[in-house]
């Protein structure tokens, strides 16, 4: 069983929930058990969308420090890559996510939540890639991920001063999709998710890889990976349901068995 993360499903929505104490401090331990929840979640038919949550106090505050601190170079070279597989792993996850952040999302917590496909955050949450700070980088997907979201001069002014970013900004300037009271910030991202629970799977799927796939390549190979996952859902019976259902009775009304 695992010890600090646990992938709660309940109608069609699983909640991948982060809980080490006291402020979910991804070690190594943590970060296999992101990797394990990530690929069950990516893996069971019954989750059609996934909530990434720390919890009402904290969503991550980052890397455990003191066992990095312990880390050596070659111990480095031989633990970054499962690092980063372990949150790529979620960022691969083929379904709807969204992580509700509460508290601090810091470092590996923001690198956590960039997987996410949408970030709703707490009106008083904190996020930030303070790496500097510790004289390092971001090693789990920050530079890259945080850059392909806010642009290239907002990634680099968080990462070279390792500066806090409160949520009102982290909005404005796209770190985060939503921000609600922090009380509500779980709800309203389980709400979210729900929409898809009886959704069509497969074209939910198709669209994200199409996006995703198509952030890293030219307009022109980009146009041809959406063109693929177009026809290929002509092959489902989604839409064939969804399409009959939108001829018959107008748009919105299709019931979806997700296949």
């Amino acid at each position: 069983m695992p010890e600090f993360v646990r992938l709660e499903v309940e109608g069609g929505v699983a909640t991948l929930r982060l809980d080490r104490p006291k402020m979910n401090a991804l070690n190594v331990a943590v970060q296999e058990e992101i990797r394990d929840a990530a690929v069950e979640a990516s893996d069971r038919d019954d989750v059609r969308a996934v909530v990434i949550y720390g919890g009402e106090r904290v969503f991550a505050a980052g890397a455990d420090i003191k066992e990095m601190a312990q880390m050596s170079y070659t111990d480095m070279v031989d633990r970054s890559r499962p690092l980063q597989s372990a949150l790529s792993a979620v960022a691969a996850i083929p379904k709807p996510t969204v992580a509700a952040v509460t508290g601090y999302a810091l470092g590996g917590g923001c690198e956590l939540a960039l997987c996410a496909d949408i970030r709703i955050a707490a009106d008083d949450a904190t996020l930030g890639q303070p790496e500097i700070l510790l004289g390092i980088i971001p090693g789990a997907g920050g530079t890259q991920r945080l850059a392909r979201l806010v642009g290239p001069a907002k990634a680099k002014d968080i990462i070279f001063t390792g500066r806090f970013v409160a949520a009102d900004e982290a909005y404005a300037i796209g770190l985060v999709d939503r921000v609600v009271p922090a009380a509500e910030v779980y709800d309203t991202a389980l709400a979210w998710a729900r929409q898809f629970a009886e959704g069509p799977a497969y074209a939910l799927r198709a669209a994200k890889e199409a996006i995703d796939a198509g952030l890293d390549v030219d307009l022109a190979s980009g146009l041809e990976i959406e063109r693929v996952q177009f026809a290929a859902l002509f092959a489902t019976a989604d839409r064939a349901t969804g399409m009959a259902s939108f001829v018959e009775r107008g748009p919105g009304k299709a019931s979806f068995e997700g296949r």
